[in-house]
C-alpha cells in the first residue's frame, strides 16, 4: 500500500520555526520528486517546494530564503524546514511525489502519483 504520510504541524508563533516530515512507503521512493504543497483557508492548494529525485530543489517565491527541503533515501523520506513564520504561512501542509515530471512542472499538481493527507500548521500573531 502507498502512503505519504505528513508529521510536525502544530501551532507556532510567529516569527518562530517548524520542520515538516514526510514518510513515504509502498513505492520506489528513490525514482520520485517529492514536493510540498499547502492550501490556506479559503485559498487553493499552492506547490512552495521539491525535491527532485537528483537533489535538486525548488522554491516557491513566498518561501525562498525561509524553507529548506532536503530527502533522505535510506529513510524514505522528506523534509521541510520552515523559519521565520508569519500568519500567511498558516495552512494545511501536504507533501506529494511524482515519478513524471519535469522541473518546470515541478509545483503542478496534476503531475503528483501520490499524495499524503496533510498537517496543520497554524502560526499565531
Amino acid at each position: 500500500e502507498v502512503q505519504l504520510v505528513e508529521s510536525g504541524g502544530g501551532l507556532v508563533q510567529a516569527g518562530g520555526s517548524l520542520r515538516l516530515s514526510c514518510a513515504a512507503s509502498g513505492f520506489s521512493f528513490d525514482d520520485y520528486a517529492v514536493c510540498w504543497f499547502r492550501q490556506a483557508p479559503a485559498k487553493e492548494r499552492e506547490g512552495i517546494s521539491c525535491v527532485t529525485k537528483t537533489d535538486e530543489t525548488r522554491y516557491e517565491e513566498s518561501v525562498k530564503g525561509r524553507a529548506t527541503i532536503t530527502r533522505d533515501n535510506a529513510q524514505n523520506a522528506v523534509y521541510l524546514q520552515l523559519n521565520s513564520l508569519n500568519p500567511e504561512d498558516t495552512a494545511v501542509y501536504y507533501c506529494a511525489a511524482a515519478k513524471h515530471v519535469t522541473w518546470r512542472l515541478l509545483f503542478n499538481e496534476v503531475f503528483m502519483d501520490y499524495w499524503g493527507r496533510g498537517t496543520l500548521v497554524t502560526v499565531s500573531s
